[in-house]
């Protein structure tokens, strides 16, 4: 499907989408119908699901088509997907709010109602459907159930016009129309349901689609099952990836890259290369050099052999990176981002402080960048998973001189992605590859340059001070305030990562001219989290922005890793010097958040938590993303000790609070997904850069887990009343802090830094 194109199905209803028309994007095929933009029904009574958002394990190809089977009324043996090209149908307003800072920090803030008008005019003219931060339910929930629903009601209508009674009368369930003894399937009526006017507004079902977690887990029979729709073809190894794609005449290229931040291609010797057969071209830019062959083992090969050379005139070290870090977290300008209570100006003295360093880390997907594309005649085709298509398919199209409506993209499925499809370099290397050689081509990245040109999530330095009620002076707080936070103010030194992304993204700027363009710029997205989930009567958060001279970006979790370590090892810090037991401690400061609460009682009664005592090996956090009325609520109890070689966490516990729950095995997924990311981030390997590379390019060096270091898992969902919120990163967030209070007991050693093995044991 050519993206942003507007071709078939008429005009969207103004309820359907938007408050405007639209073209409709969806295209039937022979023996389908078009009931608005989200909707196709075949004659034989498939119902096709557009998917405007990018599938990347997440399972938003079977959460949409679930809305959708439930509020029209269909079968889910019959529901099908579509993967859907970028249209303005599909804006993410959400995340185009909630952006509104990377795309037009000008006007950003001005107001509530101007950042919502500009989002939805962002959007839509800019046919944005990134997926990101876990907006999909809430950017596409509402506008699949009205559109699922105006299809049921055009059903309806359709049976009753044949059946000469009130559509309203009709029955839908189980993709069946039914009037009494009268019955007929979606199929039999989706012709003439095309043709009816809908209702405005929609005849939407009383209530949302919502899961009980505690009918559920206790094995109580589920009427609604929905089972993942990519599970059968990811099993059997059918489901098809942009590493999948065969093209007539297709050829495969390999590249080199060199430092990640502004090298230059220097040197190479072509006539290396001539006795290696199936070689049919190479492609230099100033940045990179691709050689493409009939075998990506021969293009490979021939790379090799060309040894590719690159020079950069700043080569960037870690030690350089730790040294700024470390310079500007005290002495360095900063911005205040948070203030809350009764301000900074409250805390007077500091009774205990202490400094949080968290590493770089890489997303580190198992599936590695690929695309393809085609280039004839003036116009480019490009197969690829991006997270932000639109964006992806503009990079391009300047890239190779093309103006926007001459280049389709085909979106696929990513084997992974934790944010790294969000970034478009591949689109653009492999629409120049296509260009130069004149035949379809398919670019597949090594892992060497998934790593080498992967923009790691940015690190980030705390230092943290809390005054306490009564204290001062020095010495063990024990007795002298039970802990008791009067204020407390952290100061975050990590770059500008999410304005320097926004860069790249949205301005099309190579990685060293975005870092350029927002040094010593505020960001208070690269401080999420920052402010504390506990009633505190001050709190104050500086940001101190970071020029490290490498490019950083999005990775799961992104700044919640750092604000969530800091902060839960500061607050089990203060405890233990306070001789507080860490869960009263918590429960103490949580003020009116009764759902946290009740996941950290939870938590604890999984874990038969027993107080952390000395040796116990039990650690405890906890964790909210977004604020106190929409946010999602995590605890975790982590059981580690010190074993062979290390750490061994045997046991991660976790009562979870995400609102209404769409469908539970897909939240389970994400949380027991986002442990186990966030336990490679505890225990795992940080890049270490020399010369502007790092050291290592295997991915065995970034030390993930296997699966003999994956511990017990227990997850358990409470029942809410809240909003759906998106469970991935909630996981990713609280494990490691959690981990870290489970060394303390069962060691005695206080580890500040991830990875929490950095410096050894």
């Amino acid at each position: 499907m050519i993206g942003g194109a507007a071709v078939g199905g008429g005009l969207l209803i103004a309820w359907w989408a938007l408050p405007r028309n639209y073209p409709n994007p969806l295209t039937p095929a022979r023996g389908e119908h078009v009931l608005g933009a989200w909707l196709k029904i075949a004659e034989d009574g498939v119902v096709s699901v557009a998917v405007p958002q990018l599938e990347m394990g997440q399972g938003i190809t079977t959460l949409i088509p679930q809305i959708a089977a439930q509020e029209l009324g269909a079968d889910w043996r019959q529901i099908a997907v579509e993967p859907a090209a970028a249209a303005a149908a599909y804006a993410n307003m959400p995340l185009a709010k909630r952006w509104i800072g990377l795309w037009d920090p000008m006007t950003a803030g001005l107001s509530q109602s101007s950042d919502e008008w500009l989002a939805r005019r962002f959007a839509t003219s800019q046919r944005f459907t990134a997926t990101a931060d876990g907006m999909s339910l809430a950017a596409y929930e509402q506008p699949v159930r009205e559109a699922a629903a105006a299809a049921r009601a055009m059903l309806a209508m359709e049976a009753a016009s044949r059946w000469g009674t009130s559509w309203e009368e009709c029955e839908v369930e189980g993709g069946i129309v039914s009037f009494g003894d009268i019955r007929a399937t979606f199929g039999e009526l989706a012709a003439g349901a095309a043709e009816q006017s809908p209702p405005d507004p929609p005849p939407l079902r009383p209530e949302s689609v919502s899961v009980n977690p505690i009918s559920s887990e206790a094995g109580a029979s589920v009427p609604d099952a929905f089972p993942r729709i990519d599970l059968p073809s990811k099993v059997d190894g059918s489901h098809r990836f942009a590493g999948d794609v065969r093209l007539p005449g297709m050829v495969y290229a390999a590249i080199r890259h060199g430092p990640n931040n502004g090298s230059e291609l220097s040197a190479f010797t072509p006539d290396a290369a001539k006795g290696i057969r199936g070689i049919v071209g190479a492609v230099k830019t100033k940045r990179w050099l691709a050689v493409a062959a009939t075998t990506s083992w021969a293009a490979e090969r021939a790379l090799e052999a060309m040894a590719p050379q690159f020079k950069t005139d700043f080569p960037v070290n870690s030690d350089d990176i730790t040294a700024r870090l470390d310079t500007l977290l005290t002495s360095g300008d900063s911005f205040k981002v948070a203030e809350t209570g009764f301000g900074e100006e409250a805390m007077t003295r500091v009774d205990i402080a202490r400094r949080y360093e968290v590493d770089a880390f890489h997303a580190s997907p198992v599936e590695t960048a690929s695309a393809a594309a085609r280039y004839a005649d003036g116009r480019l085709e490009l197969w690829i998973a991006a997270q932000a298509p639109e964006q992806a398919r503009e990079a391009a199209a300047r890239a190779v001189g093309l103006q926007l409506e001459d280049v389709a993209l085909y979106p696929m499925a990513a084997g992974g992605s934790f944010d790294a499809r969000l970034e478009h370099d591949h689109a653009i290397e492999v629409a120049h590859i296509a260009k130069q050689l004149g035949r379809p081509v398919q670019l597949t990245w090594s892992r060497r340059e998934e790593i080498v040109r992967s923009r790691p999530r940015a690190p980030a330095y705390t230092l943290i001070g809390a005054q306490l009620a009564g204290g001062g002076g020095a010495g063990p707080l024990q007795g002298v305030s039970g802990g008791i936070i009067d204020a407390i103010k952290l100061r975050v030194a990590t770059p500008p990562s999410t304005h320097e992304f926004g860069k790249r993204l949205f301005d099309n700027l190579t990685p060293w001219a975005a870092i350029r363009e927002t040094t010593g710029m505020k960001d208070v997205l690269a401080l999420e989290g920052a402010v504390p989930v506990y009633e505190l009567p001050s709190v104050t958060v500086r940001h101190v922005p970071v020029e490290t001279g490498y490019p950083s970006g999005r990775v799961r979790g992104n700044a919640h890793v750092a604000s969530a370590f800091a902060i839960e090892s500061f607050v089990d810090e203060v405890a233990h010097e306070s001789g507080r037991e860490p869960l009263s401690y918590r429960m103490s400061m949580l003020g009116s958040d009764v759902r946290l609460a009740a996941c950290l009682q939870r938590a604890a009664s999984l874990a038969e938590w027993d107080g952390g005592t000395d040796q116990s090996g039990q650690g405890l956090a906890c964790y909210r993303i977004g604020d106190a009325a929409t946010g999602g609520r995590i605890a975790c109890v982590a059981t580690a000790r010190r074993g062979e070689g290390g750490l061994r966490v045997t046991r991660l516990s976790a009562a979870v609070d995400i609102g209404r729950i769409v469908n539970l095995d897909i939240a389970r997924q994400q949380i027991e997904g986002g442990l186990l990311f966030g336990l490679g981030i505890a225990l795992g390997n940080s890049p270490t850069m020399r010369g502007g590379l790092p050291e290592s390019f295997e991915y065995a060096g970034l030390g993930l887990p296997k699966l003999a270091d994956c511990p017990e898992i227990v997850v358990e969902f409470l029942p809410s009343s809240g909003p759906h919120v998106d469970p991935g990163e909630l996981g990713v967030a609280v494990v490691a802090p959690a981990i870290a209070n489970a060394l303390f007991s069962a060691t005695g050693l206080r580890l500040r830094r991830l990875p929490l093995l950095s410096g050894g044991l």
